[in-house]
């Protein structure tokens, strides 16, 4: 009895890898019409066309410091996915003390619109897990983001299909946001490794700079990998090369010190980046 009870079982196993793996085949063949551009030309020739939407996509920080870098870009990747449709953002709880709060003001920096940006709180990881696989099933919902911090055994090979499968079934774009995490198996339609640039300053009463990021992308599923340095468009909400500025910098006088000498003017409004 035993033995015929566990070859049953293990034909049942068999039978529903088999319906997955077939179920992922007619999935993950991405279309031109399901493909976002991200506005960044060469990104999108290697993406060829695009970001595939209705898809599972990997955003790493593989540094604390660089979680706020992170963060701004897969903002922009599920914002362009979402196509004027709500974003759901779903985070641990702990994470408001570790990294921050999400700043409503930021999305709007950044020229998003805070009134489409839906944010859930988790009381763990599988909490988080249950949220973002349930919020992948409404296709009122232009993309979802799940935000997670450290190692972490549940996001694994298994949770990650989930995620894919749900994704396929609605439309809906997912973002996996990992902070300070090692990569590992997954069926990820493309995962990126994000770190901050310096913003170049354009003038003194213009000192803020765009939003710049060096982005890796090290898997892509159906193409070549690369590495740019992306600036955001925070007015037309796409990425681009970084623009190329004219003015040099100035030399320090030589009768004051460093720190005098970059003090900004009453005027002026510094902002740094990297």
């Amino acid at each position: 009895m035993t033995s015929a009870r566990t070859r049953t079982l293990a034909s049942t196993l068999a039978s529903l890898r088999g319906t997955i793996s077939r179920l992922e085949a007619a999935g993950l063949q991405p279309t031109s019409a399901a493909r976002r551009p991200l506005g960044h030309a060469a990104a999108d020739s290697v993406l060829q066309g695009g970001l595939v939407r209705g898809a599972l996509h990997e955003v790493f920080a593989m540094e604390g410091r660089y979680n706020a870098a992170a963060s701004g870009f897969a903002a922009g990747l599920a914002w362009r996915a979402a196509l004027h449709r709500p974003l759901l953002w779903v985070r641990q709880d702990f994470l408001a003390r570790e990294q921050g709060a999400l700043s409503m003001q930021g999305f709007s920096e950044l020229g998003l619109d805070p009134r489409r940006v839906i944010t859930v709180r988790a009381q763990d990881i599988a909490t988080a897990l249950r949220v973002a696989a349930d919020a992948l099933a409404c296709d009122a919902l232009g993309a979802v983001v799940m935000d997670a911090w450290g190692e972490t055994r549940l996001l694994d090979l298994v949770a990650s299909r989930k995620l894919t499968l749900a994704a396929q079934a609605s439309g809906v774009t997912c973002f996996l946001l990992r902070s300070v995490a090692q990569p590992a198996a997954s069926t990820a339609e493309t995962r990126w490794v994000v770190r901050s640039a310096r913003s170049p300053v354009t003038s003194l009463r213009e000192a803020w700079g765009s939003p710049v990021l060096e982005a890796a992308l090290v898997r892509n599923r159906h193409g070549q990998t690369g590495q740019w340095i992306m600036e955001w468009n925070c007015h037309e909400c796409l990425f681009r090369e970084p623009a190329t500025y004219s003015q040099s910098a100035s030399a320090l006088p030589s009768d004051r010190p460093a720190a005098a000498a970059a003090r900004p003017g009453r005027d002026a409004i510094w902002r740094r980046a990297g």
